[in-house]
């Protein structure tokens, strides 16, 4: 039997509400002289997907992604980079250039069977049959890339996973230890994997949600109210972080300590664009440990290790 985990506070810059920050908290601006060594690095490769850093050399840029990697990692979580000019890179080049500025973070992942790379998230007035909750992708790091966004429409929200976890501490320790202990996911066979929310490895926070692979029906009541308190915390007021992305906006974030939602919104009007936003889902170098059980999802555990995204097999593998 194993021990019951040990509950204690979370602290650092990772630990945050959405009402104590100001945009210079999360956002870096893109000088234009950033966007023509892009433009340049597109030039060279001619057409060519960059197999490393040394293949799209960005002087001016590359120092920018490292200090948003360290960020990621060791700071809030997220970084909003403003300022790529899309009248400049557009069209087909914009996937591209979505490449180019995640080899200089770490390795592409695929998105599904066929090993895409870049996906598309829906845009307002998509159809969508299950609520709305906070997700933790398969992946180190994410990077979203606003191709357009309506006036009026879908917003991307972000959340704290380890300010969760605190504020359950504070109101609910029985529901964390619930979310501590592990809850069934399918593992695309007959028998439930049990994968905690809420988890440490070698000393290291780790949060993950996704909702989406639990076996919903396996659920036992305390569970099911565990995740009720965890929904019912991340939707108190000034907990988490709406933002409004503005066409040109590169989102960054580590799943593992910050969650996204991605709220579709009304359907735009006739004469309006909707929203479009490519997504990379990546591997990074200075990634943690992930628990041993996370196996199942990533692959491999070890720090550091490629790791996550969409198998070419059937299995649990990219949540």
């Amino acid at each position: 039997m194993n021990p019951s985990p040990r509950l204690v506070p979370q602290a650092g810059p990772s630990v945050w509400t959405g009402a104590a920050l100001n945009p210079a908290d999360w956002m870096v601006p893109i000088g234009a002289e950033a966007v023509a060594e892009l433009e340049a690095a597109l030039i060279a490769l001619a057409g060519r997907a960059p197999a490393g850093p040394g293949d799209a050399a960005l002087p001016r840029l590359a120092p920018v992604l490292r200090e948003a990697a360290e960020r990621l990692e060791h700071g809030r979580g997220f970084v909003l980079l403003r300022g790529l000019d899309l009248e400049r890179i557009g069209g087909p080049e914009t996937e591209a250039a979505l490449l180019v500025l995640g080899v200089h973070l770490g390795t592409a992942l695929p998105q599904d069977r066929e090993g895409a790379l870049v996906g598309r998230l829906a845009g307002p007035g998509a159809v969508v049959d299950a609520p709305v909750r906070f997700h933790a992708d398969p992946a180190d790091a994410v990077a979203l890339l606003c191709l357009r966004q309506p006036a009026v429409g879908g917003q991307v929200t972000l959340v704290s996973a380890p300010a969760l976890h605190n504020a359950l501490l504070r109101a609910d320790r029985a529901a964390l230890a619930s979310l501590h202990a592990g809850l069934p996911h399918r593992n695309g066979g007959g028998e439930a994997l049990r994968l905690p929310v809420f988890s440490t490895s070698s000393g290291s926070f780790v949060g993950r949600y996704d909702r989406d692979a639990m076996w919903e029906e396996a659920l036992e009541p305390a569970q099911q109210a565990a995740l009720a308190a965890l929904d019912a915390a991340a939707a108190v007021p000034g907990q988490a972080l709406s933002l409004a992305l503005h066409a040109g906006d590169i989102l960054l974030l580590n799943p593992h300590l910050v969650w996204k939602q991605v709220v579709t919104g009304e359907a735009p009007a006739a004469d309006e664009a909707s929203r479009e936003l490519l997504r990379l889902w990546l591997s990074t170098p200075g990634s943690r440990a992930l628990p041993e059980s996370f196996g199942a999802v990533f692959g491999t555990t070890a720090a550091g290790a490629p790791r996550g995204g969409v198998a070419a097999s059937h299995g649990l593998v990219g949540g």
